[in-house]
């Protein structure tokens, strides 16, 4: 396990040099996406307003208030949970490059195998992080599909966004399978 500092855009190999339980902080920019973000690009066949190649993307969907400059300023920015949203990341890996994504809870094991294949990772945030996250967000520098907030695509610039760890890397290693199978053990070993 180490510390890992990341700027984005992220290379497959950067990725693909990840391993489980790892430390992570992102320097860059972050694009924040959640449900109907994901509904619109892949159930309407809408292409995302921006590139993605090589992007970490952030299950979110943030309390902001509009300035009258029509920039958005930041209130709390936190996660949401990611297994429900599974379906949509194999597609943002293969059709727009994704690389990483942001959240709790993680993915099944058809999306980890996607992962293992198209050279992508998971980064678990821990839960209740959210002053944290927002902190750790600079500035929101661009807001695309405004009719969908506040499940907008967003552009954020992030200092040190972290600690993530590493929770399903590209070598399709899982921190949630993992815990499932020791519990599974543990409650075998209990007699009763």
């Amino acid at each position: 396990m180490s510390d890992i500092i990341l700027q984005t855009p992220l290379t497959e190999d950067a990725v693909r040099g990840l391993k489980l339980e790892d430390t992570v902080y992102i320097n860059g920019h972050i694009f924040g996406i959640r449900d109907a973000t994901q509904i619109r690009i892949f159930d309407e066949g809408v292409p995302p307003p921006t590139d993605l190649t090589g992007s970490v993307c952030l299950h979110t969907a943030p309390g902001v208030k509009k300035l009258p400059n029509g920039k958005f300023e930041k209130i709390c920015i936190g996660t949401t949970t990611s297994t429900r949203m599974n379906r949509f990341y194999p597609g943002l890996m293969k059709d727009y490059g994704v690389r990483a994504m942001v959240g709790k809870g993680g993915f099944l094991q058809d999306t980890v195998d996607k992962m293992k294949e198209l050279g992508g990772v998971y980064l678990a945030i821990v839960g209740g992080a959210a002053a944290l996250e927002t902190m750790q967000i600079e500035e929101i520098e661009q807001v695309w599909w405004e009719d969908l907030m506040p499940e907008c695509l967003w552009k954020f610039r992030v200092k040190n966004f972290g600690p993530l760890i590493v929770a399903i890397d590209a070598h399709g290693n899982s921190l949630y399978k993992d815990v499932k199978a020791q519990a599974a053990e543990r409650i075998k070993a209990m007699s009763f």
